[in-house]
């Protein structure tokens, strides 16, 4: 594991290719390679693309790129993916929607499966962000797979959340219930050319005042097919990472999400823990069992042994 850090140090594209295969595969040293690469973080801007299907999201995030490439800025992209039922690996291939990326050598792509995450965002996934951040990218930008609640699993990784609607999309209302204007940083009415812009634009101002932040989220309009706004977009994820970071409230935002991803680390060790002494033990749980009464003796014993 040693290695591969060493070799991403120097820039070896191979080798994070590599590390991203470790963590998606669950590998036995899987923590000692990250602890390792989190020694060596960038602190590139870590941005999250979220919204429904038919968005525009993957040719938002082509523009995106382009944009932030004119800069000199490097980019990698994590692209979540629906896991397929029959291989588990991912379906949509964002790529294919970015091709014109490929020859850049600043610019690394890579589409993951959810692997059926309760979070919707793979643990692998927040694993590849800080494996690209210490690889040297200035910018992460990872793409979900959907709206609803489980991509405020999101939350837990990146710095800035845009949330990305479209005119008459219909879903409007119902994205809200499902809770993802707790965690959306920036709204995006993407296809600003359709009708229906000012009404959806209107509702976003209403709900933003219900939310008595004191970070006002930005309504930024984009048009993808005329490369329209894609500019304030990114002046916009700009300006929130500079909350983020000279504002008390952003250092409290930060340091909650640190605290989410230790307790979420530790929550996965204990589960890893549990199911090995289960095995080990060869116990039965039976479909008729209590499952209260059974969690409860599995794991009293488990702590008995020295687990707890």
């Amino acid at each position: 594991m040693h290695q591969i850090v060493e070799q991403m140090k120097q820039k070896d594209i191979r080798a994070l290719a590599r590390a991203i295969t470790i963590v998606e595969n669950d590998h036995p040293d899987k923590l000692a390679l990250l602890s390792g690469v989190f020694s060596g973080k960038k602190h590139a801007r870590y941005v999250g693309i979220t919204g429904s299907p038919g968005a525009g999201k993957s040719s938002l995030v082509n523009r995106l790129i382009t944009h932030i490439r004119s800069e000199g800025k490097t980019v990698a992209v994590i692209a979540v993916d629906p896991t397929s039922p029959f291989s588990g690996g991912a379906l949509l291939g964002d790529r294919v929607r970015m091709n014109e990326h490929f020859t850049d050598d600043g610019v690394y792509i890579r589409s993951m499966a959810t692997r059926g995450s309760l979070g919707g965002l793979a643990r692998a996934t927040k694993d590849a962000v800080r494996i690209c951040d210490a690889y040297g990218f200035d910018v992460v930008m990872v793409e979900t797979v959907g709206v609803g609640q489980s991509e405020l699993d999101i939350m837990k990784i990146v710095d800035t959340t845009a949330l990305i609607l479209t005119p008459n999309s219909g879903d409007v209302l119902q994205i809200f219930k499902a809770g993802i204007m707790e965690i959306a940083d920036l709204f995006i009415i993407n296809k600003a050319d359709l009708q229906g812009v000012g009404r959806l634009k209107a509702l976003l101002k209403e709900l933003v005042m219900m939310t008595k932040q004191t970070y006002e989220i930005p309504i930024v309009k984009t048009i993808t097919t005329e490369n329209k706004g894609i500019d304030t977009f990114w002046e916009k994820i700009n300006e929130h990472h500079d909350y983020l970071y000279s504002t008390k409230e952003g250092q409290k935002r930060r340091k909650q999400q640190q605290e989410l991803e230790v307790y979420e680390l530790i929550r996965e060790e204990i589960w890893r823990d549990v199911k090995a002494y289960v095995e080990n033990k060869d116990m039965t749980i039976k479909a008729e069992d209590d499952p209260y009464k059974c969690a409860q003796e599995i794991f009293n014993q488990w702590k008995k042994k020295g687990g707890g």
